[in-house]
């Protein structure tokens, strides 16, 4: 057995890159497991034989994969084929046939699936309790919930189990159980992670979402999970730059003095009141926010009619089995058999009415930073009260989803009495990068450890979005992320930055079949091309003239418009090259021609 390697991708890295092998932090995982033992952690635990044999697979170490030889749990209410799903309800229990689409670009990022986590049943609770087959402990403090719905994905995460989990999102179940449990919970945007191949609880408000143990570990799952899926219906295009140095000047919006809420809770109040204190010293504009009108939200959740979602969702079982859900959960989603059409449109109405009433307030901000949750809830007192404790861990929480913002989850140093601080930070859809480099920014404030595993924090500065020692290239083809010549960049230290589009001045084709396809980008008269896919990194300057050397003609680096009127260095093709190419500029976009060609 290896000395620990802490499951940080970076550790991971380095680790495989000195010699290390997969087989070997797959016995570690292993070997984590037993010495947590806590049986409930897992609802399908796969063999450790079936994962030495993927790891042997991986082949020699493949840094161009992001992933590589990283272990990850998801919950179970996401598919893999062969292999049950139940939601936490026996009687719901089938075994699908393909894999969570999400999962498959896990996989295909290197990652290695080590089994499927524990739930409150149906994704219903913000607790971690309301499962049949007994509750996960939390990792910290086993006096506390573990959180739910995703308690099993964020407890693996917090005991050094796995790298990063898969948990959903509906009312902040990818959030709750990181807040009480130290680790990070990112809550993307809406139909930033397919939805295929997992089971909903309300399909217009369910969010994959991503536990780990750092912030960049975190958005860098969710990075390779973030590919765009046309079979979903609520599936969104997004934008995956690298995360960069937030502005000096970032203007961040909490609850105001008379609205924030802890429950008489003192350590929870000055947790929240030093980490807004280093905001503040560290340049940030902080604006207090009336948040009554997000409680009223949250509210709806619960109390309105997307408790009808849930019963859509569980509708044949619950009208054929009912005793086959869990009691508190079959109170929860039988409440919406009360609810008629019109109550639906009245809620409709009610909740559009609330969020314009804060809208420009939110929008006035870079993003939010709240307390993760108000203060912290026992397993005793789920005992005693299974609905009151589970509603107060949603305040921060509920109305988020409701308004398709976007979300994340960060330790801060631990409170006074022991237990873990947190915050987090909501921005609209679509700022996933900017509200995780926020997130950067704190969880490097003090010191603290991972989760539950006593391995320390180590923080590494962040690139600023400009810098004398970079240089910034537009790619549009092979160069891409996960195309055949990308890593001539990566080789080179080079880092995303973000997917554009150029100016509509460019001819797009592709040229004839060489050894690697590739396209050329030709630059025509103002306005009477196309708008061009590109994805921008950032190049040590250092690494740019070996760089120079593996581009051969027609190709070359020349400056390329972008839409937003800026220049950047990028590949640009002579034009007598592409008199007998195809002509693509109908798609602009490399990855749809190559779709389009199998």
């Amino acid at each position: 057995m290896i000395d620990e390697i802490p499951l940080t991708l970076t550790s991971l890295r380095k680790a495989y890159s000195g010699g290390t092998k997969p087989a070997e932090i797959i016995e570690q995982v292993y070997a984590r497991i037993d010495a947590v033992a806590d049986p409930c952690i897992f609802l399908c635990l796969f063999s450790k034989a079936d994962l030495l044999a993927e790891a042997a697979g991986l082949g020699a170490y493949d840094a161009t994969k992001p992933l590589w030889g990283v272990p990850f749990v998801i919950k179970d209410n996401i598919d893999v084929a062969g292999k049950p799903t139940t939601a936490a309800c026996p009687d719901f229990a089938y075994v699908p046939d393909e894999t969570a689409y999400v999962v498959k670009r896990l996989q295909e990022a290197g990652a290695l699936l080590i089994g499927k986590t524990n739930l409150d049943q149906f994704a219903t609770g913000l607790v971690g309790v309301r499962t049949p087959y007994g509750a996960p402990k939390n990792a910290v403090d086993p006096q506390i919930v573990p959180g739910g719905s995703s308690g099993g994905s964020g407890v693996a995460v917090a005991h050094g189990i796995a790298s990063f989990s898969l948990g959903t999102d509906t009312a902040g179940s990818g959030r709750v159980p990181a807040a009480l449990n130290n680790i990070v919970g990112l809550k993307p945007t809406l139909g930033a992670l397919s939805a295929t191949g997992l089971v909903p609880a309300c399909r217009t408000l369910d969010t994959i979402s991503v536990f780990a143990l750092t912030v960049e570990d975190a958005y860098t799952a969710y990075s390779a999970a973030a590919v765009y899926d046309p079979t979903d219906s609520y599936a969104c295009r997004v934008s995956t730059p690298a995360l960069v140095a937030p502005p000096a000047d970032v203007k961040i919006g909490i609850p105001s003095a008379a609205s924030i809420r802890f429950e008489g809770d003192e350590a929870q109040a000055a947790s929240f009141s030093a980490t807004i204190a280093g905001l503040t010293a560290a340049g940030a504009e902080i604006v207090e926010i009336d948040f009554e009108p997000l409680y009223a939200i949250a509210e709806m959740l619960y109390f309105g009619p997307w408790v009808a979602e849930r019963y859509v969702a569980t509708e044949s079982l619950i009208t054929t089995n009912p005793d086959s859900l869990f009691p508190v959960t079959r109170k929860i989603i039988g409440s919406a058999e009360g609810i008629s059409a019109a109550d639906t449109f009245k809620g409709f109405y009610r909740m559009k009415k609330l969020v314009n009433s804060i809208a420009p307030a939110i929008k006035a901000c870079d993003a939010l930073c709240v307390p993760s949750i108000p203060t912290f809830a026992s397993v005793a007192d789920l005992e005693a009260d299974p609905m009151g404790p589970n509603n107060m861990l949603g305040t921060y929480t509920n109305f988020v989803n409701l308004m398709n913002l976007s979300a994340i989850t960060v330790p801060t140093p631990a409170r006074e009495d022991g237990r873990p601080g947190s915050v987090t930070f909501i921005a609209q859809a679509g700022e996933d990068a900017q509200i995780a480099a926020l997130g950067l920014l704190v969880e490097a404030r003090g010191a603290r450890a991972l989760g539950a595993t006593g391995w320390p924090y180590k923080a590494e500065a962040l690139p600023s979005d400009a810098s004398d020692d970079v240089i910034r290239i537009a790619v549009c083809g092979a160069h891409m992320t996960g195309l055949p010549l990308n890593h001539t960049l990566t080789d080179r230290g080079a880092r995303l930055v973000r997917t554009d589009k150029t100016a509509p001045d460019y001819g797009f084709f592709a040229l004839p079949a060489g050894d690697v396809a590739r396209p050329g980008l030709v630059r025509t008269a103002q306005g009477q091309g196309a708008g061009v896919a590109v994805e921008l990194w950032d190049m040590p300057v250092a690494a740019f003239g070996g760089f120079m050397k593996t581009i051969s003609a027609p190709l070359g680096i020349g400056t390329v418009a972008l839409a937003d009127g800026s220049a950047v260095q990028g590949f640009l093709c002579e034009a007598v090259a592409v008199q007998e190419a195809e002509d693509i500029s109908d798609l602009a976009d490399w990855r749809l021609y190559l779709a389009s060609t199998g």
